[in-house]
């Protein structure tokens, strides 16, 4: 519950310390500026405060790991990917953004930390306990973070914390652990195809190069 506070706050002032100007460069996701990004960060907030506020009686049937699917690998031309697109452009300032994501984001980051860890929530047709709920999106945050500061050199990243443990659920969720001379960053980059990987890279993965990358939704 604590890495969930500390990765969603780090990742909303890496938002809110951005230039406008920053809002129409490139993000790590496809076919996404960072604006688009941010407004997508808006609707995460958004699913948060609505699944913290649907209680379920049901046994869980998933946990943090098994919270992801594996998907294809974004085109950037999903019908969900163009409405976020649509909707950033429609914010027209980035302050407007940064208001909005601060709003929704603060109130999400208030009832994270508000939330028992073992009361069930209902979300996306499946039942988990807040605090697996809760643990999956520090991989969200930690992913979009990264994400956001792709092609910004200059903007603060996330806490290493964050990094080892989305490290090592991404490896509980591939079934098999990525080389240890990855740092958590690279190998989260990698895992998740944000990056090709190296020569060096590719030859340390070996067979593993059949698991990763993973692409998880």
């Amino acid at each position: 519950m604590d890495l969930f506070s500390r990765s969603w706050t780090a990742l909303l002032e890496a938002v809110a310390d951005l230039p406008d100007e920053d809002f129409a460069r490139p993000s790590g996701c496809t076919g996404w500026l960072v604006r688009d990004l941010v407004c997508h960060l808006v609707i995460d907030a958004q699913d948060v405060l609505i699944t913290l506020a649907t209680p379920s009686d049901a046994e869980p049937t998933r946990d943090a790991a098994t919270y992801w699917n594996v998907v294809e690998a974004p085109t950037g031309d999903d019908p969900l990917d163009a409405l976020t697109v649509r909707l950033a452009a429609a914010y027209e300032e980035p302050g407007l953004l940064k208001f909005h994501l601060n709003d929704v984001g603060s109130a999400a980051g208030r009832a994270a930390g508000l939330a028992d860890p073992g009361a069930r929530v209902a979300t996306r047709d499946v039942v988990l306990t807040a605090g697996d709920y809760l643990s999956a999106y520090v991989l969200e945050w930690t992913l979009h973070h990264l994400d956001l500061i792709a092609h910004l050199p200059d903007a603060a990243g996330p806490p290493a914390e964050g990094l080892a443990r989305s490290r090592a659920l991404l490896e509980r969720i591939a079934g098999d652990a990525l080389p240890p001379a990855f740092s958590d960053k690279d190998a989260l980059l990698i895992g998740t195809g944000r990056r090709a990987p190296t020569e060096a890279e590719r030859s340390r993965l070996g067979d593993l190069a059949g698991i990763f990358p993973l692409v998880i939704g």
